[in-house]
């Protein structure tokens, strides 16, 4: 078999030592992975390196490695068949293999055992899917450089050999190959310290640890120089996380029975900042005096753990917004019932002057709960916005408006909108809500009173920056204060939803949530600088209206006419929740409609098969069970083209609009009995019912 063949090592893979390895010779790296489409993107990015030979399983890179000398091996964990534990195993029992390094590839398995198994198989590292191609090429390159030094170093001592062999030929020729080989220890030693990477060799017995031979760049990489850690034994111990200390000294000294180790952690450098080292080091032993040293790397990880953690924050953030989402459904869903049933007792109930007040509370917590419901959405990105140019000039005088009585005589509000500053692409009523959130949080900011100033200025974005803004004309409007501030172990977090770091019943943790969901939805960003006694700056990131957008708003201010209350109509209302269903159909039949109602849209399909020629609008729920809304209204077409339709849905989602079928008219929950009208009123004015009579 090939593994028996690969085993007993009699295919001399390596090539005859009699002849010099080819110090121009590009090196070979190994790819092994059961996706094409993984291959072809590492080959993409390595081609450059080095020559890249592609294997699609296991059995494949065992022939390769039969033919050829490879720099590294970068091999998949998980493939059919043999899997690359297996393969790893294989490669290390082969004398002539098994020293060449290999990278682990794998897209799940993080956890310390799957870790440990795989460097107990030989592995030097991991990389991780989504592979970053950056860290993929540092990773690569610095094994491709060690490869090309070590065959440089076997080309030399080949010509030493010959050179001993003719018995020293002329000292002159002699004197020449000495100084070619000193250039090539300066060359070799020039690129080691160009590389974020260590090499020492230590003793096993030493206590405290530390190294007796170091290369590479340690200054560059530590701010120290290795004369100070040797002046200091228990320096390296000593500037070791916190949180990290006890876990990292127990892996040290566990290695002293001889085993390898390899461990990740954080270690305090001159300049006061953390950098994050993978430290992996392989005892070697001396086969004649039995000897051990410990040979290893120190290799600076920093930015790899840097954009692992922005990539974190970016799934979190994102499946906080999907169940926020799915919350702010379920919630729209009870806040209709509840606001149409308390429109329904104040229509139809004589409610006792001493009642009338219980009422009124009762809609107001269940509009602050839409309130809510609202943030939710926004930070969700799922509100249904209505961008349209926006006068920054005139929106300063309603927000005065709103905050004169809000803000308290403690806190200066200061406005500094330039002539010249470019008209916002928003929705101007959600950046209202904005602006007065920003400058709640501010005023909280600063319990003794302070000033709150509202800036604007005009930016351009030439290319894609490290927040996501494509490029363009922006508008920046920023809320500052001269409060408190906010830790820098926060600033991450503040615009989690729920998050706060206010006294409990002083905020619901909505606000800021509200304000990055508004932002980013816009296609802009929010920007946090904060120092603790000194202030906060918000900066909202949103683009620049289209300049003929801008002049229209402008010079028109076209307000939209006053709709005409619909004719009374046989509505037809579909909806799964039993209480907005009951809800609705009571305001359309006190509205002056007649009504059939669904429960959803399998028994819409056994009313039509009755019949339901009398009907001529439907209002339907978007997400129910089996059938959707907008399928509900296509089946419904087949007999009746014309029929005007309504959805109403919870979500507020914007692919609700762009799957419903043409002049349906989205409603969202909760509803007053107002906008129920409007979008009937509007729905029946659709051009496939202009022969209607209104």
């Amino acid at each position: 078999m090939l593994s028996e063949m690969l085993s007993t090592g009699t295919h001399a893979a390596h090539g005859s030592r009699q002849a010099p390895p080819d110090a121009h010779e590009r090196a070979h790296i190994l790819v092994v992975d059961d996706d094409e489409h993984n291959l072809l993107a590492i080959q993409t990015v390595l081609d450059d390196i080095g020559d890249v030979v592609l294997a699609r399983s296991g059995e494949d890179a065992l022939r390769h490695l039969l033919k050829g000398e490879f720099a590294v091996i970068l091999l998949d964990v998980y493939m059919p068949g043999m899997d690359g534990y297996e393969t790893a195993r294989i490669i290390r029992g082969r004398e002539q293999t098994k020293r060449i390094p290999i990278i682990f590839l794998s897209a799940i398995n993080k956890e310390h055992e799957h870790l440990m198994r795989g460097y107990s198989m030989g592995a030097v590292d991991y990389v991780f899917k989504p592979v970053e191609p950056i860290v993929l090429r540092s990773k690569a390159a610095v094994f491709v450089d060690l490869f090309q030094m070590t065959r440089e170093i076997r080309r030399k001592a080949w010509q030493e050999q010959q050179l001993l062999d003719a018995n020293l030929r002329a000292n002159a020729e002699l004197l020449l190959a000495e100084q070619e080989l000193r250039r090539s220890e300066q060359r070799q030693a020039v690129i080691i310290e160009s590389l974020p990477i260590i090499l020492y060799l230590e003793d096993p017995q030493a206590s405290p640890r530390i190294p007796k031979f170091i290369t590479g760049n340690f200054r560059s990489l530590t701010g120290f120089d290795f004369k100070e850690v040797l002046a200091t034994p228990t320096l390296w111990r000593d500037r070791l996380h916190p949180d990290d200390r006890e876990r990292v000294i127990a892996i040290f000294e566990g290695a002293r029975d001889g085993r390898g180790y390899s461990v990740e952690y954080r270690w305090l450098c001159a300049n006061g900042t953390y950098k994050h080292f993978l430290d992996h080091a392989v005892l070697l032993r001396d086969g004649v005096s039995g000897a051990a040293e410990y040979a290893g790397t120190l290799l600076d990880v920093t930015e790899r753990k840097e954009l692992e953690s922005q990539l974190l924050h970016v799934r979190k953030m994102d499946a906080i917004g999907q169940l926020s989402g799915g919350i702010a459904h379920d919630f729209n869903n009870l806040l209709a019932a509840i606001l149409s049933g308390l429109e329904l007792l104040e229509r139809r109930a004589r409610l006792a002057p001493e009642h009338r007040p219980i009422l009124d509370m009762t809609r107001h917590a269940a509009q602050q709960g839409s309130e809510v419901v609202s943030r939710l959405l926004a930070f969700a990105r799922k509100q249904n916005l209505e961008p349209a140019s926006v006068e920054l000039h005139a929106l300063s005088s309603a927000v005065n408006q709103l905050l004169a009585h809000t803000l308290g005589g403690l806190v200066r509000l200061e406005w500094d909108l330039p002539a010249d500053l470019w008209w916002p692409y928003v929705d101007e009523a959600q950046l209202e809500l904005t602006l007065m959130n920003l400058a709640i949080n501010a005023r909280d900011a600063m319990p003794e009173g302070g000033t709150i100033r509202i800036s604007g200025r005009n930016a351009t974005v030439d290319g894609e920056d490290e927040t996501g803004l494509t490029a363009g004309d922006y508008v920046v409007v920023s809320v500052a204060d001269t409060g408190c501030g906010i830790p820098a172990d926060l600033l991450d977090r503040v615009t989690e939803p729920f998050f706060t770091t206010k006294a409990v019943g002083k905020g619901t943790g909505l606000g800021l949530s509200m304000v990055y969901g508004f932002a980013q939805q816009s296609g802009g960003t929010l920007r946090i600088e904060s120092e603790l006694g000194r202030g906060t700056c918000m900066a909202i990131w949103l683009p620049r209206a289209p300049v003929t957008s801008a002049l229209a708003a402008a010079e028109t201010g076209v307000d939209a006419a006053e709709e005409a209350a619909p004719r009374p109509r046989n509505i037809l209302l579909v909806d799964d929740h039993e209480g907005v269903r009951m809800a609705t159909a009571a305001l359309l039949s006190d509205l002056g409609h007649h009504v059939t109602t669904a429960a959803d849209g399998a028994q819409v399909v056994e009313l039509q098969h009755q019949g339901l020629a009398e009907i001529d609008l439907v209002v339907s729920d978007y997400a129910m069970p089996l059938i959707s809304g907008t399928e509900v209204i296509r089946r419904l077409r087949i007999d009746k083209p014309q029929l005007p339709a309504v959805i109403i849905t919870g979500y507020a989602e914007t692919d609700v609009v762009n799957g419903a079928p043409d002049g349906v008219i989205i409603l969202t929950k909760p509803f007053t009995p107002a906008r129920l009208q409007e979008a009937i009123a509007a729905a029946d004015r659709w051009p496939g019912n202009s022969s209607h009579p209104g």
